[in-house]
């Protein structure tokens, strides 16, 4: 055992015992000290200590009076309490040689001096100060460093503590809304040294520290702060494009994202520009067009390319929207003439673009009021139809339609109504 011990003059222990508060049995009541200077007093020479962190434990010779039944122990932080000593533990058994006197500061000087107790709250004189001092703090944990550029997640890693009394560790994050230190995670394990802090936000950044504690729960002084940044999202496309004048289809093409991880592009569309979009294909990071096909001509969509890296983060989705057309019917031609000339009919017309490179003619015969009968003629490359095909008296219907090179066919329009008249008999 160790022994911090220093002999006082008479002067300076009543110093030391001036204005304490002497207690007996009931430590919160004050009570006047009744001393008997006849009462044996614990040996000075006995009294040996072993310092922890928040704890010093004592031992002594037990006093061979017959009228001692305990002992007295008082006590007095010096950095704090100055030589001002108060009643902390009164042992009530002279047999006892063994004190503990637990929840100490650590690194911080206590004096103490010892008096045997009789009954009737009688006691002895003390002993001579006697000076003790807790360990200081273990040292803090030496190296922490936080990782940075990760998917929405910061990495601490530190150096395990070497002092073996280390039983876990906090880990503190800083909040920066209420300028405060906020404990994340408990790491039990002195060995342990990393702690992932997940489900963060992207292309934030975070403050971090260390506390080591021992199995007494007594702290270390926090490790420096180490500072991270979560990973940002990639950067979208550029350019993104989308076709208007391809039939049945819509071509996208777009310039890569300038981020070097990506390894796809996922493909959104929507029938409304502002919201309802869903992925419809993903391609990888060296395509930058895509044809979408579309079986109605004159379908619009909106479309938003997506670039994803190689930990699943996606480009901000809060983007305008391009929007695609499939090349819509070519327009209807007007007619201009429908009439009945001689014995044929004759239909004259005019383009109403100019995408139209051939006519369908469709002639609709009218049989009875229940049943019709409809002909087409196809690949008619002039503006004009004659048909030599009717029969007096007989109801036609005939309507146009305009072809264009990829096939497309335009509305029919609105029909036009012919009958040749009889010729009536002559008398």
């Amino acid at each position: 055992m160790t022994k911090l011990m220093q002999t006082t003059s008479l002067t300076a222990l009543l110093l030391l015992l001036s204005g304490c508060n002497n207690l007996n049995n009931n430590l919160n009541t004050p009570v006047k000290p009744k001393i008997d200077e006849t009462l044996e007093v614990i040996d000075n020479t006995s009294l040996k200590s072993i310092s922890d962190m928040t704890a010093i434990a004592f031992e002594w010779k037990k006093v061979d009076d017959v009228r001692v039944i305990g002992y007295n122990f008082y006590r007095a932080n010096m950095h704090k309490d100055g030589r001002r000593l108060k009643l902390i533990e009164s042992v009530n058994n002279k047999y006892t040689t063994h004190f503990v006197d637990k929840d100490l500061e650590p690194d911080t000087k206590y004096v103490y001096q010892i008096s045997s107790k009789a009954v009737n709250g009688i006691e002895s004189n003390t002993t001579n100060a006697y000076i003790a001092k807790t360990l200081p703090r273990i040292v803090p944990v030496s190296f922490v460093q936080a990782l940075s550029d990760l998917p929405n997640r910061i990495k601490i890693i530190w150096r395990p503590h070497p002092d073996l009394r280390v039983a876990y560790y906090k880990i503190e994050k800083f909040n920066t809304t209420l300028n405060e230190w906020n404990t994340e995670k408990k790491i039990k394990g002195r060995l342990e040294s990393e702690y992932i802090d997940d489900g963060l936000d992207n292309s934030e950044t975070f403050k971090y520290r260390i506390t080591a504690y021992t199995f007494e729960d007594v702290s270390t002084s926090p490790s420096e702060a180490v500072t991270a940044k979560t990973k940002a999202l990639p950067n979208g496309v550029q350019n993104l494009s989308a076709t208007s004048n391809e039939p049945k289809k819509i071509i996208l093409a777009w310039e890569p994202s300038v981020t070097g991880d990506i390894v796809k592009y996922e493909i959104h569309r929507s029938a409304i520009k502002s919201f309802g979009f869903k992925k419809v294909i993903e391609v990888d990071n060296n395509t930058f067009n895509f044809v979408d096909q579309i079986d109605e001509d004159g379908k619009e969509y909106f479309y938003k390319v997506i670039a994803v890296d190689k930990d699943d983060l996606k480009s901000s989705s809060k983007i305008d929207a391009v929007k695609g057309i499939s090349l819509n019917k070519p327009t209807k031609p007007t007619i201009t003439l429908a009439q009945i000339q001689g014995s044929k009919a004759i239909l004259n017309w005019t383009a109403s673009d100019n995408r139209a490179i051939s006519y369908n003619v469709y002639k609709k015969t009218i049989i009875n009021f229940f049943e019709s009968k409809t002909e087409k003629f196809t690949d008619i490359k002039d503006l004009r139809f004659e048909d030599n095909n009717i029969i007096t008296g007989v109801e036609y219907k005939y309507s146009i339609q305009a072809n264009d090179t990829y096939g497309l066919m335009s509305e029919k329009t609105d029909e036009a109504s012919l009958i040749l008249p009889k010729i009536p008999l002559k008398k």
